[in-house]
């Protein structure tokens, strides 16, 4: 079972609240949400929970300015990490002002191939079994995958859609699976910003963990919806989508792993 409370950030926050919860219940602990002495038991560590991380010259190659316009976007060899400290607080599924507390004295302007830094030892297990189907829960605001046998495999929060008829209820189903996915720009969809109402034609932007839909895509059979990747992970957990369901890059990345096509994907209020 693979428990994500989402960008990891050191504050006892309603989604460090809800993973603890899925944690207990899964072990038979009190349901109480909070990191009691019977959770703190159950929850020892079988190895150090950070680790260190060498910065590597391709690690440095990636980075590259992301531009402001829709059209700049589209125009971009990728949409790859900004900076040293995103790539970082990624890697270690962290915020990046976490990822600046565990790592003082970085001069995270001046990162050199073969600098060493602390992050979070978060490498997700590989999955032993694929996904039935898929739960998510508006009001929770949290996306959970389960085996035939109802055994929990993974719980992820995610962001809804900022609308109220928006957001799809009842079952749908996975079309389709695309990890590191391009985005076609829809001035249509967009009807909020100034440059879509003055652009005449979609856009192709490339992929990278920048990219609108981030590093994975599972496309429902709902025209327009899907699960996805997000550029600001942090973000996780807020009504703010303009229908998909937003997760942190690393949780859809697993979750590409879990599903298959035609799984079904029940939508509670």
């Amino acid at each position: 079972m693979t428990i994500s409370s989402g960008s990891i950030d050191g504050v006892n926050g309603s989604q460090t609240r809800a993973a603890l919860l899925v944690f207990q219940r899964g072990n038979n602990l009190s349901p109480t949400g909070e990191l009691d002495i019977a959770t703190r038991a159950a929850l020892t560590l079988d190895s150090a929970p950070l680790t260190h991380y060498v910065i590597t010259s391709n690690d440095l190659a990636r980075l590259q300015p992301v531009r402001k316009t829709w059209l700049g976007k589209s125009q971009q060899t990728a949409l790859d990490y900004e900076t040293i400290l995103e790539f970082v607080a990624e890697k270690g599924h962290a915020s990046p002002k976490l990822t600046k507390k565990l790592n003082p004295g970085a001069n995270w302007t001046n990162i050199v191939a073969g600098d060493e830094v602390k992050i979070p030892a978060v490498e997700y297990p590989s999955p032993k079994t694929k996904a039935a189907f898929i739960v998510i829960s508006l009001a929770e605001r949290r996306l959970q995958a389960f085996d035939e046998n109802t055994n929990l495999l993974a719980h992820f929060p995610c962001s809804i859609a900022a609308k109220f008829e928006k957001r799809p209820v009842g079952e749908l189903h996975v079309k389709a699976i695309a990890p590191n996915p391009d985005y076609t720009f829809n001035p249509e969809v967009f009807a909020e910003s100034q440059e879509a109402r003055q652009l005449k034609t979609k856009l192709i932007l490339p992929p990278g963990p920048n990219n609108p839909v981030g590093t994975a895509w599972i496309s429902l059979d709902k025209p327009g919806y899907g699960i996805h990747g997000t550029p600001s992970p942090e973000q996780v957990g807020r009504t703010e989508s303009h229908g998909c369901f937003r997760l942190a890059n690393w949780n859809a990345e697993y979750l590409i792993q879990l599903v298959t096509v035609g799984v079904p994907v029940r939508v509670e209020p």
